[in-house]
């Protein structure tokens, strides 16, 4: 949502009495000059009274204090706009779990900012604030409680407060320091690194749907090999993946095009881990429930594997073997990962000939079963073996067109 609907939240809830800032993610990014996903806005407001003000509002958090604000339909975009978050300021309990505080208590900017993960998402910013001046705001409105101006002109990421405390809260908060710091190309406070490898084994107590939701978060992005090289240094590989830590070099990770897709760059780096012989199914059927990997996600690794595995024998390959190859679904994020492992050359080689033999790597077949049941074969084992011989030998130009690929199959029927 944009600035301005989030600002309109803001005047109203000043109208009416109350203290009202932009917050979070936010406010960081406008100062990195990064234009913001969205706007979240904190106020002291209790979320009853955040409610009765905005009639196009719903809890979504409610007992965290968090209303979802939709602007009126005439107002900044489209009628399907989506909502801004509104969230009372709080201070929180005991986290028993891990995850979520046992008690949350309504508290002023001050205490809610203490609360938070990362110095640099503790900001606030007040829009309004040459209208009305705010002493607890700079020249450019930004309200720091927490050190974050610093810490962003210095590029570090450092946990508010107590590191032990705030990772203790939400151990998942561990992956979001990688994701962060990697993400800004920021360095990561030494005290609060310290925290994440002392802690690191509690990672497992999170969800594995969290876990792998985050993983895949870091590895879409730009800096996708600095943060697996950052969970390993932290100790945080082996409860991420649900095996043991290991200290691996990412070579081919780090040399994967930035164009390979999420189950392409799993590959790499189960390749870096364990090498290619170990990449197995039983290693990411482990993967996959350490990820919660989706089953698109499932396959194509599978299918990336196991084209790997195939690719090792280019060499001694018939050209239908190739073209077949070449053809599968995902063969292009395995080439990308056979060009990171510098193993390529041959078949980056081979390949525009086959492309360009006048016959092409996946033709329509001259031939199909609706043919051989014609011919009075029943449908079996011998009826698909020999639908792929006749198939290759189109792919290889022995045939040349439907009737001599029939006449093909009639002669190896014949001699049976």
């Amino acid at each position: 949502m944009s600035r301005d609907a989030a600002i309109a939240i803001i005047q109203t809830l000043r109208e009416k009495g109350h203290v009202a800032y932009l917050a979070g993610g936010c406010v960081r990014d406008r100062l990195l000059g990064v234009t913001p996903k969205d706007h979240d806005v904190a106020t002291d407001a209790p979320p009853d009274v955040v409610q009765k003000l905005f009639r196009r509002s719903q809890p979504v958090g409610e007992a965290f204090g968090v209303i979802l604000v939709y602007p009126a339909r005439r107002e900044h975009g489209t009628k399907n706009a989506g909502g801004i978050e509104v969230a009372t300021f709080r201070t929180e309990g005991v986290y028993s779990d891990g995850r979520r505080p046992d008690e949350v208590q309504f508290t002023t900017a001050e205490h809610d900012a203490q609360r938070r993960d990362f110095t640099i998402n503790g900001l606030f910013e007040d829009p309004l604030h040459r209208d009305t001046p705010n002493p607890d705001a700079d020249d450019h409105g930004v309200i720091d409680y927490v050190g974050g101006r610093a810490d962003l002109e210095s590029k570090t990421l450092r946990a508010i407060g107590d590191p032990d405390r705030r990772f203790g809260e939400d151990y998942l908060r561990m992956l979001r320091a990688v994701r962060f710091t990697t993400r800004l190309g920021f360095t990561l406070d030494s005290a609060t690194a310290q925290a994440i490898r002392n802690l690191s084994k509690f990672l497992s107590q999170i969800s594995r749907e969290r876990i792998g939701g985050e993983l895949q978060l870091m590895l879409t992005a730009p800096h996708f090999a600095a943060s697996a090289d950052l969970l390993q240094q932290l100790r945080l590989d082996g409860p991420t993946l649900n095996e043991d830590h290991l200290d691996a070099e990412l070579s081919v990770l780090t040399r994967l095009s930035p164009d390979a897709g999420y189950a392409a760059k799993l590959t790499a780096w189960m390749i870096d881990r364990h090498g290619l012989p170990a990449a197995t199914p039983a290693r990411l059927k482990r993967w996959r429930k350490a990820l919660c990997l989706s089953n698109d996600d499932t396959d194509s690794i599978s299918r990336i594997l196991r084209q790997l595995h195939t690719a090792e024998d280019w060499p001694t390959m018939s050209v239908a073997q190739r073209k077949r190859l070449l053809s599968m679904t995902d063969w292009d994020q395995t080439l990308l990962i056979w060009r990171a492992m510098k193993r390529a050359e041959a078949i980056d080689a081979d390949t525009p000939a086959l492309i360009e033999d006048g016959i092409g790597l996946a033709p329509t077949p001259f031939v199909d079963g609706a043919d051989l049941i014609a011919m009075e074969l029943k449908p079996g084992p011998v009826f698909k073996t020999l639908l792929g011989q006749v198939y290759d030998a189109q792919l290889e130009g022995k045939v040349a067109d439907r009737e001599s690929a029939l006449t093909w199959v009639r002669q190896h029927i014949a001699t049976g």
